[in-house]
């Protein structure tokens, strides 16, 4: 399987802007990255009137958009799927998958904290823990990381996920 790592956090803690500068250090690195985002509450990305809509509403229970740039698959499912699922089903060719989301699961998690939420970090007895990226010292059992140093998570990253599959 693709080594992936997942970033969590409570709300608003700041999971998208880290996912976002890790995405940019580890390309610039020369990985290739993909992304997993979670919505519990769903989401759509298909407009109303469009084609590729209209194909949906008529009954498709799939439909793949695509452009010499982009592909991108809208897919009915019944029930919401593991992390395990998706990347099998979807992802491929890359290095890493950074998953935003999925709170509880049993991958390597980073956890995004803000002294600022007034919250407990969430995942202190997780075992897949890793580290946190906080914008406060911890006093905790594994590496904790300032949110703003994107660099130096990316190297743990990459030592602690992507090498060690490479070993």
């Amino acid at each position: 399987m693709i080594p992936l790592v997942s970033i969590v956090g409570k709300s608003n803690s700041g999971k998208t802007t880290l996912v976002e500068k890790l995405i940019y250090e580890l390309k610039q690195r020369g990985y290739k990255v993909a992304t997993i985002k979670h919505n519990r509450h769903g989401f759509d990305i298909d407009h109303e009137g469009k084609d590729s809509w209209r194909h949906k509403t008529a009954g498709a229970r799939m439909t793949v958009i695509a452009s010499p740039e982009k592909v991108a698959v809208i897919e009915d499912v019944d029930r919401d799927y593991e992390i395990e699922e998706l990347v099998e089903h979807y992802i491929h060719d890359v290095d890493i998958v950074l998953v935003e989301g999925f709170k509880r699961n049993i991958h390597p998690k980073i956890e995004v904290f803000r002294k600022e939420l007034k919250r407990e970090l969430m995942s202190i007895n997780d075992e897949s823990l890793l580290a946190v990226a906080s914008d406060q010292p911890l006093d905790i059992d594994v590496p904790c990381f300032d949110i703003n140093d994107s660099r130096t998570i990316a190297d743990f990253i990459e030592e602690t996920i992507i090498r060690k599959r490479e070993r």
